[in-house]
């Protein structure tokens, strides 16, 4: 479910509110106002003020970006500037996402936008890529594309089943909390690709994390992944922001990684 710019205020709460499936009564005891003023705002007979915007948005946990669409909807100023990491204000910024990038190695990891779209990487992410097709490598590289897709990663994961179900569970959620229509559309891509018998059910175990189980030119390497967000960004940019950080999930995967970062 995409909310458009152009819907009305009380459009636009009524989607947010129905997607965290919330009654009137629960926004309005969350924010600490009356049910019949939330109506009002609903229906478009009351204008609230930029800070009660923010207040229900904040109940809302609604993203910067919706954040913005709702401000501008009630006829204020926009309150979270979106500026690209290429820009002299963010050089700063850019400049703390590659060393840590560069100081994960010998480890792959990477730094997408909301649309997993790569920003950067660190050298390690080469033995990732080092199969793919180059088509897929082209600009912008979209890394869950590049995983899923039958001439990307996807011939060299063992665990493929399991890998692509961990993928679209998560972008499920991220299309939960951001009602992303583009996101959406990329599910729907992902999904389409379908699935080859080439999953171990070895690698099937509930446990913190699901690995991916990967046949490298070098070898067979076992990695788990952590994601690392901004706390409290006031920039759209920063606030979609994550970094995907592979770490050995055991011994033989890290002295493999380890040589393979010496050489």
């Amino acid at each position: 479910m995409h909310v458009p710019k152009t819907d009305s205020l009380g459009a636009q709460l009524r989607e947010w509110r129905t997607r965290r499936r919330m009654s009137q009564l629960d926004l309005a005891l969350e924010s600490e106002i009356s049910t019949r003023h939330l109506s009002f705002i609903e229906t478009g007979r009351a204008k609230p003020s930029a800070q009660m915007i923010e207040r229900l948005a904040t109940q809302l946990q609604m993203p910067h970006r919706a954040r913005n669409a709702l401000l501008l909807a009630g006829g204020y100023a926009p309150r979270y500037p979106e500026r690209s990491l290429d820009s002299p204000e963010m050089q700063a910024m850019r400049a703390v996402v590659e060393h840590v990038l560069k100081g994960h190695e010998p480890y792959p990891a990477l730094a997408v936008d909301r649309h997993w779209n790569m920003i950067a990487a660190n050298d390690a992410v080469a033995l990732l890529t080092e199969q793919v097709a180059a088509a897929l490598l082209e600009p912008p590289v979209n890394v869950l594309r590049l995983a899923l897709h039958p001439d990307g990663l996807a011939p060299q994961i063992v665990n493929l089943g399991e890998w692509r179900n961990h993928i679209l569970a998560r972008l499920d959620e991220q299309i939960d909390a951001s009602a992303d229509a583009e996101l959406s559309a990329l599910r729907a891509e992902l999904a389409g690709y379908g699935c080859e018998a080439n999953d171990n059910a070895e690698y099937h175990r509930h446990g913190i994390a699901v690995p991916l189980v990967l046949n490298s030119i070098a070898g067979q390497i076992r990695f788990v992944s952590t994601t690392t967000i901004f706390g409290t960004p006031v920039d759209i940019t920063l606030s979609e922001l994550a970094i995907e950080a592979f770490f050995p999930a055991d011994a033989e995967s890290s002295a493999l990684l380890r040589r393979l970062g010496g050489a």
